[in-house]
């Protein structure tokens, strides 16, 4: 393989195509201090309240390891809480702040645009496809971080 073949393979241009994806989002929210990690652990927060470490982690496929720090970034601004478990005193059950909801009030609505950014040299019929196709890939690694079902649609 030649240097200049690498252009050519899908874990180089998926890589590009994540850089691509992370600067839209922080392109579309240079006001706000928040990365597309912690506005999907957010999310999640805000919709599952009590959620614990290791269920974001799973909910956002996200390391385990590494969502202690995403959860700690959250909570140092005040985004979210931590209180014990009831029922487990060793788990930290997650719940968003009224702080963190203005916060998600203010970015969800960019979405389409990042996505529209993201997808911009796409024609409409094109931006279907590449959803499509990557929605069969991520589903058909469960075992890796996949949250939702290993099926893809058919």
């Amino acid at each position: 393989m030649k240097a200049s073949e690498i252009y050519d393979q899908p874990g180089y241009l998926l890589r590009r195509t994540h850089q691509v994806a992370t600067a839209a989002f922080s392109q579309a929210n240079v006001d706000v201090d928040l990365t597309a990690v912690q506005f999907a652990a957010l999310l999640h927060i805000r919709d599952t309240p009590g959620i614990d470490a290791t269920r974001l982690a799973e909910a956002i496929c996200f390391d385990r390891t590494t969502i202690g720090h995403v959860i700690g970034r959250l909570e140092s601004k005040g985004l979210i809480i931590r209180r014990e478990g009831s029922l487990d005193k060793r788990t930290k059950q997650l719940r968003i702040t009224a702080k963190g909801s203005e916060l998600l009030a203010k970015v969800t609505p960019r979405v389409p645009d990042i996505s529209d950014a993201i997808l911009a040299p796409l024609s409409a019929a094109e931006r279907e496809e590449l959803i499509r196709l990557l929605t069969v890939l991520e589903r058909h690694f469960p075992g890796q971080g996949s949250a939702r079902s290993s099926k893809p649609d058919t």
